[in-house]
């Protein structure tokens, strides 16, 4: 496998060590680099942030986080892929005619459109509404966890 899409939740997994990351870790160690949408730098500080709020992690944790995934996006083992106006224009294509029933976060919308239009097959996380919606964008969810 050459590359692999990963949702924030899953670079964070990769990151920092979590639940889930021995798993993320030897999936990430089958692909050439990791790929996700430009806002999941936004997602990953968050989460990051997150950890430091509730306790888990210090503010020196939060910034070895950061600067390790600036790090790996400057080696490109992790690449940003930018939100295009065909990112945008699937994921309202999908919100237009998607069943009513589904739960489909704005977010999630994004990583899901972004992967589709980046011609992957596949998308890795372990939240369970992005993989629900994952057929809407001809894309098949995965969880290695």
């Amino acid at each position: 496998m050459s590359s692999a899409y990963y949702d924030a939740n899953y670079l964070f997994k990769l990151l920092c060590l979590e639940l889930g990351s021995n798993e993320v870790r030897a999936h990430a160690a089958t692909t050439r680099f990791i790929c996700t949408a430009a806002h999941g730098r936004a997602e990953f500080a968050s989460a990051a942030f997150r950890k430091v709020r509730e306790g888990a992690a210090t503010p020196d944790h939060c910034r070895l986080a950061l600067a390790q995934m600036r790090a790996d996006a400057a080696t490109g083992n992790l690449q940003f892929l930018p939100l295009t106006d065909a990112v945008f224009d699937r994921l309202e294509t999908v919100y237009s005619s998607a069943p009513a029933g589904v739960y489909l976060r704005a977010a999630d919308a994004i990583h899901l459109a972004t992967a589709a239009e980046n011609g992957f097959a596949e998308i890795y996380s372990n939240d369970k509404h992005l993989l629900a919606a994952a057929t809407l964008f001809g894309l098949e969810g995965v969880n290695v966890i």
